[in-house]
């Protein structure tokens, strides 16, 4: 870092007087970073050296993985908070220099680098300054255009800002809730970028602030008091459904959680309003660097490792990971065909551990197919999905092998093909999936000749009755589905008894019809050999039993309800003032139903949305059906 400040003609001294200050400014206790600034401190040097060594490797510093790599190879964060809090300072002091190209490449480097990095740590201040100072020499003109215009401003704002949060603190505070409200206005950096994105001026940007609602909530109801908020918000000011951010139902990766939308406030102004708890605040104004703001934490977590391709593009792996887990993380196809890999000019094997660092090449052959114990060799649970995956289909293709060579030998006896006559063999010989038995076909657990005697002994007596006229054969969707009473008893092994303790057996819910505990559902054996869920009302199902009749199973519940299930509603109704207040109202009043998410459309004075509630079985579902019906000026609910 000091030869940098060399090169730009900067005083050392000053930099490192600034930069004790900014690190005073982010952490309780910075004795010990301070001391690390000392010219003679080699540990630090070495980092620092070691972040050069790293971007020159790559010629782009807006890539999200040499960030994390950068990260991860700096051994001591409080290193990590000096490097950014450098930066911070040297950006501070550049304003004066001659080398135009150095005073470039730094803003660039400090907008497009060290504020992604600030911002991953929760130094948002930092952050922000950052990408501010960045765009004040990348682009002097439109920094200070933006920032006059908002001085002018900034009186005219406050008091909107005043007159606009009034009536929402007193509903807020008829309802109950215990609450604290701020503004902020968008950085400079931030309006710059809408500016550009939408082609309008500062005016035109009309989220120029922020107001935030943080509500002292208990953890089991925050989201639940979330929602109530921005129900009380959309029957006080007309809400813009496309600019609607739900964060509540699914977190960002980094765990921020919150619900923003934009209303039309006083003068025909939007305005974006952010609701979230306090919990949930704390985490966004500080973050991961809230972990490491006290005396006493050394390292960073385990980032995982980074390995290069042969062209020199970066990946992100888990520590432990193979040339193997490397070659399908690339791609499936690469993973399938993987020989082993070659790293530095040395081949190596697809057990290969790999190194943060390492250049990998994937050898490949077309002869290769996954193996089982390729299980073993993978670590990641991304790699052992695609090999199992690749398993399976291979089990499918054999088991429709082995199932056209029996049918091939039936014609060959002069056996006429009767599904149901092969579904009760299939069973009567101990499979209840009917994929399994196909492989045992296909591997020769069991014998051909034998099955074919099995299913001559049960079809003769139909057809060979003397002075009997031939019966009516059914379908392979009737024997599965509706079967009687006295089959049902008899052949109660052949039900698939839906359980979540259930073992061995991999099943999911179909989500194009969501069952519910209590549907009528039945099973359908996918090409990966796993089993979906059906609702015998699915508008699937129809061609599920006349194409793939023979990979339908009959399912039924176990036990009672217990788990939850997220089921999609489709609301329609007038657009009337309180009606989706009203809504909301009644779903949080439910005992055992919540809200995960809704969207809402509104269209000449009609609305139609969706509603996702997670509930644990049908009849309650009915209930909430009926009662959502019966609010004014809803016309329509139903199941999607």
């Amino acid at each position: 870092m000091f030869e940098t400040c060399i090169q730009m003609g900067l005083d050392t001294n000053r930099v490192l007087k600034l930069t004790e200050e900014i690190l005073h400014g982010e952490l309780e206790d910075s004795a010990e970073i301070i001391a690390q600034l000392e010219m003679e401190n080699s540990a630090i040097r070495q980092d620092f050296a070691k972040v050069e060594d790293l971007k020159s490797k790559s010629a782009n510093i807006e890539n999200e993985n040499l960030r994390a790599l950068i990260m991860s190879e700096i051994g001591d964060m409080k290193h990590i908070m000096t490097l950014i809090s450098f930066h911070v300072a040297l950006m501070r002091s550049i304003r004066d220099i001659d080398n135009q190209e150095l005073k470039r490449k730094e803003a660039e480097e400090a907008g497009y680098l060290w504020a992604h990095i600030a911002h991953q740590l929760g130094l948002y201040n930092l952050k922000r300054e950052l990408e501010d100072l960045s765009l004040k020499y990348l682009e002097h003109d439109a920094y200070y255009y933006i920032k006059e215009k908002l001085n002018e401003t900034k009186a005219s704002r406050d008091e909107y800002i005043a007159r606009f949060i009034g009536p929402i603190e007193k509903k807020l505070m008829e309802a109950g809730l215990r609450f604290h409200m701020k503004g902020r206005t968008k950085s400079i950096h931030s309006i710059w970028q809408k500016m550009n994105k939408q082609h309008v001026g500062v005016d035109g940007v009309y989220d120029l602030f922020a107001i935030r609602i943080i509500l002292n909530s208990i953890l089991e109801k925050e989201k639940q008091d979330c929602w109530q908020v921005f129900s009380i918000i959309t029957d006080m000011y007309q809400s813009n459904p496309k600019r609607m951010r739900d964060w509540l139902s699914v977190p960002k990766d980094n765990g921020y959680e919150s619900l923003h939308i934009t209303v039309l406030g006083p003068e025909e102004k939007w305005v974006e309003v952010q609701i979230r708890s306090e919990r949930m605040d704390d985490i966004a104004e500080h973050g991961l660097a809230a972990h490491w703001r006290y005396k006493g934490v050394k390292e960073t977590k385990d980032d995982g490792i980074f390995v290069f391709t042969p062209k020199g593009d970066l990946h992100k792996l888990t520590t432990g990971s193979t040339v193997l887990d490397f070659a399908y993380h690339i791609h499936s196809g690469l993973g399938n065909r993987c020989t082993g890999g070659r790293i530095g000019g040395k081949a190596v094997s697809i057990k290969h551990v790999l190194q943060s660092g390492d250049q990998v090449e994937i050898m490949t052959s077309s002869a290769q197919t996954p193996k089982q114990d390729w299980l073993n060799i993978a670590t990641s649970s991304k790699a052992k999905a695609k090999i199992r995956q690749s398993l399976k289909e291979m089990q499918f293709r054999q088991a429709l092998m082995a199932k056209e060579v029996l049918e091939r030998k039936m014609k060959n006896r002069k056996l006429e093909f009767d599904e149901p006559t092969l579904m009760h063999t299939i069973t009567g010989m101990g499979y209840r999936i009917v994929t399994d038995f196909y492989e045992a076909l296909a591997q020769n657990t069991i014998d051909v000749n034998d099955v074919l005697e099995d299913y001559s002994s049960r079809l003769n007596p139909v057809h060979k009755s003397e002075g009997a006229a031939p019966a009516e054969r059914s379908k392979a969707t009737d024997f599965v589905l509706n079967t009687t009473n006295t089959e049902q008893s008899h052949h109660r092994d052949d039900v698939l008894v839906i359980d979540r303790s259930l073992k061995g057996i991999d099943f999911q819910m179909a989500k194009c019809c969501q069952p519910v505990y209590g549907d009528d559902v039945f099973g359908f054996v996918t090409s990966g050999g796993g089993i979906k869920i059906h609702r015998t009302t699915c508008p699937n199902a129809k061609q599920l039993r006349e194409r793939f009749g023979y990979r339908i199973v009959r399912a039924e519940w176990a036990g009672k309800g217990g788990s939850q299930y997220p089921i999609t509603l489709r609301v329609v109704g007038n657009d009337d003032l309180g009606i989706i207040n009203n809504i909301t109202s009644i779903i949080s009043k439910e005992e055992k139903i919540l809200l995960r998410s809704i969207s809402i459309d509104s269209v000449d004075g009609l609305f139609s949305g969706t509603l996702t509630v997670m509930l644990d079985d049908a009849g309650r579902l009915k209930q909430l059906i009926r009662k959502l019906k019966t609010v004014k000026g809803v016309k329509n609910v139903t199941r999607s």
